[in-house]
């Protein structure tokens, strides 16, 4: 069973060393993994909804945060989404069973999807499937940077961050390494090829990846094994009692 408190990796070497915060659930695989949004963390709703299941199932579960968020160290600042995915990867590598199912929320499934395509190079399993919900796929380039205007694009640029102000809380920084490092691993514009069933869950009212995001990243994915769930009165966050049930039925459908 999961520990109150959560285990650290290191990640990095030298001055960019870090530690990751991770609490891992032994179970029967295939093991599930959460890959978490952007600013967001592993005992969020549906991170810790997921994890209630896998109790329940006896399934195993890895969930962790990414360096700057949550029980990690480091500063958000300084992430990149290279960064969180070489925390992604070390994680995976420690901890999870050699064929897991990737749940990737928001910048997660950006993230789940580059992960995929990581392990594929190194001549490693797929995963057993991706569930990727309102997946946020080159967002950084895609939906942020041509909806801010060119005042803000210039002080990103110019002076290396702007605060930008969030429903969800507090202002956080978008900076220049952010934007630039995006550009170096953006998926559109080929096939994506993850090697196993994909299966979106996507709000219709989501304000922060619209629902057409998903239909783009559907065309991209060349394979049969691809399913999506539209909801219709569905925001981004998909964290009702509702959205969880869906979720935890899209993880059952290719477990």
């Amino acid at each position: 069973m999961m520990t109150q408190d959560p285990q650290f990796l290191t990640v990095g070497t030298g001055t960019d060393a870090r530690r990751i915060a991770v609490r891992r659930r032994e179970g029967r695989g295939p093991g599930i993994v959460w890959l978490g949004g952007f600013r967001s963390d592993m005992l969020a709703t549906k991170a810790a909804a997921l994890d209630d299941w896998a109790a329940r199932s006896g399934r195993a579960c890895l969930r962790f945060d990414y360096s700057g968020h949550g029980e990690s160290d480091g500063r958000f600042e300084d992430g990149t989404i290279s960064r969180w995915t070489e925390d992604a990867l070390a994680a995976i590598d420690a901890f999870a069973d050699e064929r897991p199912i990737f749940v990737g929320s928001s910048m997660g499934g950006w993230i789940a999807l580059l992960i995929a395509r990581e392990r594929a190079r190194r001549g490693s399993p797929p995963p057993a499937g991706l569930v990727l919900i309102a997946p946020a796929v080159d967002f950084t380039e895609t939906l942020m940077w041509p909806a801010f205007p060119e005042d803000v694009r210039k002080t990103v640029m110019e002076q290396g961050v702007f605060m930008l102000p969030s429903q969800y809380g507090p202002p956080y920084p978008i900076t220049r390494g952010l934007i630039e490092d995006g550009r170096d691993n953006l998926l559109f514009g080929a096939p994506i090829r993850p090697g196993a069933p994909v299966h979106v869950l996507q709000g219709m009212q989501d304000p922060d990846v619209p629902w057409r995001h998903a239909m783009t990243l559907l065309e991209h994915l060349p394979g049969d094994e691809v399913a999506v769930t539209l909801i219709k009165d569905g925001d981004h966050r998909l964290s009702r009692e509702q959205d969880l049930e869906r979720l935890i039925a899209a993880v059952e459908g290719i477990a």
